[in-house]
């Protein structure tokens, strides 16, 4: 066993972190901090914007609008130190199997490691079949946007359809619609993963299938969902063109051949991951192909080396410094001691739209869990709710609640110092009137105003209480120059790692998601239970609860599987 594998095994085995002077020091600390208005904080401390600050590869992060002081920051660098948050990460970094529960390394970092890069898994270097795949993903790319691919009538690709679920979507739907102005507008992409026929029928009505390529993303070519929506494309494709057709319009990300060839494709038209890539990080692997076919190979390299670069960074970065830290023992500090359930994402960006339902999957299905690495219950909270939609549209929903409502909401503001485009009709520049609210939205949850300020206003007395807020509401702000290919590597790198190091501390494993299992299994018992004459002889008898038998039988009585 080596040095690693012995120092995580302790950590594996330690008793709960609720039983550490490091835990006991916080929540001293909490109680002595709790009441104190960041109002206070940031008179004791005027110089507290400059200093809770910290920048990597033009990244910034300010967390002055935190309720913490710089003792706080000390007392939860020491709680990382306890868990050995350093052994932790070179663990994953040198390709230990992490991931307990499934005997798995978790290597998502060597899919954007440098070719000369040696990370091995069972005394083998991944690094130069990484960069393979990647090879074959950027020739396929170059010959589809430049019209050497062809479909089988020789009419130019001029749809890409993504066929996947979970991480096999959200991933590159989110890039997608992220870097869309890096792409190439003559060829669209579509993404189908609900299972609901509407939507791939909404996909393919539409369309020419001789201008169609579909991408089916499924690692064991046997998620319910995907393969459902697969087959269906092809049959679309096989009504118009014939089967001999499958081959020039379908494209599969996955690792069995055997599949792949039985649904009618070309294995040499197989990308391949492996798995040590879990599905909810591997945006950054094959599963990229259809960003790749978007906004080519270079601009995907370039995000890559973002991803990189923050690898880099949280690796090697002292933890009171370290971005991913920051925000992990932040987003802690408010999860165990503050009591906060939910944590919101804002991102000042109309490309960032679908960049908090990203973070959803990416931090709920990894932390979303009740047990430890040993099996034993929790001590603490885990996960909290992720959420969020673009600003400055949330400002007109929910942002109420979290100015003036009853629970505590840390937020993460995300922003780009230069617009995506210079758009200034009427006179008004809407990059500095979104970056104004940008700006003020911290300010005020952070400061609030005191009914003195409102009296002050003029306010009617019987209307101060509703023109009061009373601040100290936690927010982080993030900035770049601009949303680039490089910098959403980087976003997206940050915030993996800040679900990594939640993850180590609260002992729990980031890497599996048997809650995700149990449903599909019930599902696949349900399917013909749903027609009667496949049930117990034919006499349609149902073994459920009450509620489900109900259900199933109102279903089935409706005729609404023939409607």
């Amino acid at each position: 066993m080596s040095s690693i594998e012995s120092s995580l095994d302790a950590v594996l085995h330690a008793s709960p972190i609720t039983g550490t002077p490091e835990w006991a020091a916080l929540d001293k600390h909490h109680a002595e901090l709790a009441d104190v208005h960041l109002r206070s904080l940031f008179a004791q401390d005027p110089s507290r914007g400059e200093t809770l600050t910290v920048e990597t590869d033009g990244l910034y992060l300010d967390y002055s609008k935190n309720r913490v002081t710089a003792r706080t920051v000390e007392l939860l660098v020491a709680l990382a130190e306890r868990v050995r948050l350093r052994e932790q990460v070179e663990a994953m970094f040198t390709g230990e199997k992490i991931n307990t529960t499934e005997g798995r390394a978790v290597l998502h970092a060597a899919l954007r490691a440098p070719a000369d890069t040696v990370i091995e898994v069972d005394g083998v270097n991944v690094v130069p079949a990484v960069h393979e795949v990647l090879a074959r993903m950027s020739v396929f790319a170059d010959k589809v946007r430049s019209g050497v691919w062809t479909g089988s009538t020789g009419k130019h690709i001029r749809t890409v359809v993504n066929i996947g679920i979970g991480g096999s979507d959200l991933g590159p739907a989110m890039a997608y619609e992220a870097l869309l102005d890096y792409s190439d507008r003559s060829i669209q992409m579509r993404f189908v993963s609900n299972v609901d026929g509407t939507d791939i029928w909404e996909a393919t009505h539409d369309l020419d299938p001789a201008e169609t390529l579909f991408v089916v993303s499924s690692k064991t070519f046997t998620t319910l969902e995907t393969l459902a929506n697969a087959r269906t494309a092809r049959a679309w494709l096989i009504d118009a063109l014939g089967p001999d057709a499958v081959p020039f319009h379908f494209v599969a990300v996955s690792t069995n051949t055997e599949k792949v060839i039985e649904f009618g494709m070309d294995s040499a038209n197989m990308f391949e991951f492996w798995d040590w890539v879990g599905g909810r990080y591997s945006l950054d692997s094959a599963i990229g192909l259809s960003l790749m076919l978007a906004v080519g190979p270079e601009n995907f390299r370039e995000m890559l080396a973002g991803f990189h670069a923050m690898d880099v960074h949280f690796r090697t970065a002292p933890f009171d410094r370290n971005l991913p830290v920051l925000l992990a023992l932040l987003g802690l500090w408010y999860r165990d001691f503050f009591g906060a359930q939910t944590h919101a994402v804002l991102p000042y960006s109309h490309y960032l739209g679908r960049f908090p339902a990203y973070l959803q999957q990416l931090d709920m299905e990894s932390n979303g869990k009740s047990v430890d690495r040993a099996g034993r219950p929790v001590s603490v909270p885990t996960g909290p709710v992720v959420w969020g939609t673009p600003g400055t549209n949330g400002q007109h929903a929910y942002f109420q609640l979290i100015h003036q409502g009853t629970t505590l909401i840390p937020c993460d503001f995300i922003g780009f110092v230069a617009a995506d485009h210079e758009v200034r009709d009427g006179g008004t520049d809407h990059h500095v009137l979104l970056m104004a609210n940008f700006f003020a939205q911290t300010e005020a949850l952070a400061f609030g105003r005191t009914a003195e300020q409102v009296v002050a206003e003029g306010v009617a007395p019987e209307l101060v209480p509703h023109r009061t807020f009373a601040g100290n509401h936690p927010t982080n702000t993030i900035m770049a120059d601009r949303l680039t290919p490089f910098v959403l590597g980087q976003l997206v790198a940050l915030y993996e790692h800040k679900v990594f190091t939640q993850g180590a501390i609260w002992n729990v494993n980031s890497f599996d998601q048997w809650g995700v299992e149990l449903g599909k299994v019930l599902a696949q018992r349900i399917i013909p239970e749903l027609s009667a004459d496949t049930v117990d002889g034919g006499s349609g008898k149902l073994a459920h609860d009450s509620s489900t038998n109900t259900l199933i039988r109102r279903f089935r009585e409706a005729g609404h599987l023939s409607g």
